[in-house]
């Protein structure tokens, strides 16, 4: 069983944990966000697009919870992106029923070969 001055020692030989530099953040999220928009622009699969427009929403949050420090508040940031989170969910089920209701009437997922809702 642990005493009071183990304890202590314990404590003691802890580091404090540092902040991290929010540009590490903001790097992560334009990485993520990069990696989604080229996603999106090269893939022609339609579930492919869809995992590059979730990316870009996490690189979203990424970048209001880390500009959120800012704020003297700091809960809006956090608020803005837990909103983002529950958009982003609804987005992702609607569109999944969209592309299967898609591949049920063409056969096909592939955005290239759907030319027919163009008329």
């Amino acid at each position: 069983m642990l005493t009071r001055q183990h304890y202590k020692l314990k404590t003691e030989n802890r580091k404090s944990l540092e902040p991290v530099d929010s540009q590490l953040f903001l790097i992560v999220g334009a990485a993520l966000f990069a990696i989604g928009l080229a996603v999106v622009l090269l893939k022609r699969h339609a579930i492919v697009v869809l995992m590059g427009i979730e990316l870009m929403l996490n690189a979203v949050n990424i970048n209001l919870v880390a500009f959120s420090q800012y704020d003297p508040d700091r809960l809006q940031g956090q608020m803005l992106s837990l909103f983002v989170m529950v958009v982003a969910a609804a987005e992702s089920a609607v569109a999944l029923a969209i592309v299967l209701q898609v591949y049920r009437h063409f056969r096909t997922v592939q955005l290239d070969e759907l030319n027919e809702l163009k008329q």
